[in-house]
């Protein structure tokens, strides 16, 4: 059983691995599809917008696919759905059909997201120790692998369709390598009746519409949407405002995902370490911080270093949310939990499209510095938090 859990994990990772290669691919390809579609940055936005749709729409759709035919074969299947999807990203000519592609492919992102998370849960809770920061630590990684790879191909002197191809093959190549090791709907469901809690009495259904999980929604909105603001608009940023060449504009978010990988990956000791607040209110700050050096600097390096201190700050202060969450006296963490991470991801994939509108109306460095005036809010309401 130790031997069957143990590989189980090494799965999942390479889910989580698979999740953030097939999201990050994307981010390259935004001034290609700009350029193509000649698309202003408010119909950008808009377009942006479809893939949070897609992936919102899903994410309860997958909770219960999950619960019924097993987080396995749900990750098998959109998986397959990132592969045949993204390649028609660099391929589709016209807006409107374009935006249902974008429906489709984060439909897909946001299927496999709450899949490997709960599938994820189940290993942590047999493998008896915590392993959630490192699973989010494999997903940076892919984006780390994800924003470079398809510039890197192209470099190589592939066709961008090739490495679109290629990238996609790769997906497929890791999810059915790693498919038999994943939990069956059996072992998810043992796993479940074994670590399940008892319901806590007086629990209404409606107690996410506290003030205390709406304030925590609000603060993941916030650093979700942030994160959203690298993988959609970091690449424009850099090619459009600090003059990079197209083949490296993913580079921002590669930084950023180095930064994110590294701090994730000794988050569970960082935050046994240290206050929850402590990391908030600090991680808030640097993050606020990277993002106001990124827009005022005129250097790319600067830019870059921007970023990184974006990645370091943000990386453990949802975990403290969650984990925060957990613990919120007379709600269930099975209702608290969900909501706030629902009003995260929210920020992350479709509040980019309001960065667009800003970015139309002013420009697209204040939109991002609006980011970081966010996140500077957020160090301020907790500090001040009872």
């Amino acid at each position: 059983m130790i031997n069957n859990v143990v590989k189980a994990k090494t799965a999942t990772k390479a889910m989580f691995l698979v999740c953030g290669l097939g999201i990050a691919s994307w981010a390259p390809m935004v001034p290609n599809a700009k350029q193509r579609l000649n698309l202003d940055d408010a119909s950008l936005g808009l377009l942006l917008l479809m893939l949070g749709c897609g992936a919102i729409t899903m994410m309860p759709v997958s909770g219960y696919l999950g619960h019924k035919y097993g987080n396995r074969i749900v990750i098998l299947c959109a998986t397959l759905l990132i592969a045949i999807t993204l390649p028609l990203l660099l391929m589709l000519n016209t807006p409107i059909v374009m935006g249902i592609a974008l429906f489709v492919f984060g439909a897909a992102i946001g299927t496999v997201d709450v899949a490997m998370n709960s599938h994820g849960v189940h290993v942590q809770n047999l493998f008896g120790k915590p392993i959630m920061s490192s699973l989010h630590g494999l997903f940076s990684i892919g984006g780390l692998f994800g924003s470079l790879g398809l510039g890197f191909l192209i470099k190589l002197g592939l066709e961008p369709i090739t490495a679109a191809v290629s990238i996609s093959v790769l997906l497929v190549l890791i999810v059915s390598t790693q498919y038999r090791f994943l939990f069956n709907v059996e072992n998810e469901k043992a796993a479940i009746e074994s670590f399940a809690s008892d319901k806590e009495p007086g629990v209404k259904s409606f107690s996410w519409l506290k003030s205390s999980v709406i304030f925590l929604g609000i603060m993941c909105f916030v650093v979700f949407l942030s994160e959203g603001a690298m993988l959609d608009w970091s690449a424009l940023f850099l090619h459009e405002n600090r003059g990079l060449n197209t083949a490296f504009a993913g580079i921002g978010y590669a930084t950023f995902s180095i930064a994110m990988a590294t701090m994730r990956l000794m988050g569970d000791r960082i935050v046994s370490r240290f206050s929850g607040k402590l990391v908030v209110v600090a991680g808030s700050l640097v993050a606020a911080s990277g993002l106001f050096l990124a827009v005022f600097t005129p250097w790319t390096i600067m830019a870059l270093v921007g970023f990184v201190l974006l990645g370091l700050g943000a990386a453990n202060i949802v975990p403290v949310f969650l984990s925060e969450a957990g613990r919120l006296k007379n709600i269930s963490a099975a209702v608290s939990i969900p909501a706030i991470t629902t009003m995260g991801y929210a920020g992350q994939l479709a509040g980019p499209a309001l960065l667009g509108l800003i970015a139309q109306l002013f420009s697209l460095p204040i939109a991002l510095g609006f980011c970081g005036g966010l996140l500077a809010m957020v160090a301020t309401a907790y500090w001040f938090k009872k």
